[in-house]
């Protein structure tokens, strides 16, 4: 009974969060965590702190009500900070900074507030000059209040220095999110191009195949039919003359079949080459292999992927290369990288591709030191009638060291 509760809490605390912010920057709780941030506003009522050091005369009493106050106005605009529009989130930005103007002569602690609106200005979207341009004016603006209420000025250095870092912070990270947002776009892209030319080609293959086969089995077929009663020796030559060309397109249908099948590999590639030189990793490959059965053809091509997502995320690696040929005990998929290797934490991913690779008699290896990166190595029994053109792959890279057979 207790697991479905926590789960009914959990999943009430998301319907909240959904409720206040918007996962277009994909934050996560961060923002609900950021609101601690607010606790330095009742460090001068907890030390009682006085003008000569921080805040104005006035005692504890003095400054709790207009703290609070300002607590109760900035929450609502935090949070429609996050929900708003390019608009409304420069206007909630400086409210929140106003917010902090007004509440210095009661609190020294005010700054927070304009920390606050630092690190919101990092999600503007205007350019990196009118940014800075803002906060220099707030920063300039809050050490003019700070010289009127004769407070130390090292109070406006301070704010200086952690608002700088919060916005920069910010706009990388910001940043960031964008990049790897247009990056999945356009991996996405590669993916839609990849599948409509598939499908074009198909639709050509078909009509190279079959066209011509059904026509001419049509014709015979009549001319079976028209010499039945007067020449059968005749129509039964040409009826058995229907029956290997339709035997002839079936086998081309089967041969078109796996062809097909087999692009997966190589959208797959690809989609590697995108994603990796995207996020700045050299990418080098070498990739010859017969036709294959589907069943092949797919454990190939996810491995492919999962072994790649992995690199990307977690290597941190400068040069990646992908090896896939045919050797002499069957078909090598070897994924190397320059990263940072170590321990292997196995996950769904990886026990996924050894069950994929063991189902077909297959073996996975991983091999990672760490500093001297990681090596995913697959191999595969060579089915017996897997035989004839080689893999319609993208051509290789010239840069590719002459690739050996997996060990």
């Amino acid at each position: 009974m207790a697991e479905p509760q926590a789960n009914r809490v959990h999943h009430a605390l998301l319907r909240a969060r959904r409720a206040l912010l918007t996962d277009h920057f994909d934050l996560g709780w961060m923002p609900i965590y950021s609101l601690g941030y607010l606790l330095f506003l009742f460090l001068p009522v907890v030390f009682g702190f006085r003008s000569s050091i921080w805040v104005p005369d006035g005692g504890r009493g003095g400054l709790l009500w207009p703290t609070l106050l300002s607590v109760a106005l900035f929450l609502p605009l935090y949070f429609a900070t996050y929900r708003a529009t390019a608009g409304g989130r420069i206007a909630c930005t400086l409210a929140i900074a106003l917010l902090g103007f007004a509440l210095m002569p009661a609190n020294g602690f005010a700054n927070t507030y304009l920390i606050y609106a630092c690190s919101f200005t990092a999600a503007w979207q205007t350019g990196m000059p009118a940014k800075l341009l803002a906060i220099a004016t707030l920063l300039v603006a809050y050490g003019v209040e700070l010289h009127l209420l004769h407070y130390p000025m090292f109070i406006l250095g301070i704010t200086a220095v952690v608002g700088s870092s919060v916005f920069f912070g910010n706009h990388f990270y910001y940043r960031d999110k964008q990049k790897q947002a247009a990056l999945r776009l356009s991996h996405e892209e590669v993916k839609r191009l990849a599948a409509t030319a598939e499908r074009e080609r198909i639709g050509r293959d078909l009509h190279d195949l079959l066209g011509h086969t059904l026509s001419l089995i049509a014709l015979k077929s009549d001319l079976a039919g028209r010499l039945l009663e007067r020449d059968p020796a005749t129509a039964r030559h040409e009826i058995g003359e229907v029956s290997r060309v339709a035997r002839e397109a079936l086998s081309q249908v089967r041969r078109a079949v796996t062809g097909i099948r087999s692009a997966g590999v190589a959208a797959e590639l690809a989609s590697a080459r995108l994603l990796l030189e995207t996020d700045g990793i050299a990418f080098r490959y070498h990739a010859d292999l017969p036709a294959l059965p589907a069943e092949h053809e797919v454990a190939l091509a996810m491995t492919l992927r999962e072994a790649v997502t992995n690199l990307q995320r977690h290597a941190r690696a400068t040069e990646a290369r992908v090896l896939l040929e045919q050797g002499k005990d069957g078909i090598c998929l070897a994924v190397t990288d320059n990263g940072r290797g170590g321990d292997i934490v196995p996950g769904t991913g990886l026990s996924g591709m050894r069950e994929r690779v063991e189902a077909l008699g297959g073996h996975l290896n991983i091999e990672s030191r760490r500093g001297h990166g990681t090596r995913v190595e697959v191999l595969l029994p060579l089915p017996p009638a897997a035989n004839g053109d080689p893999l319609d792959t993208p051509a290789r890279d010239d840069a590719c060291p002459s690739p050996g057979a997996c060990p």
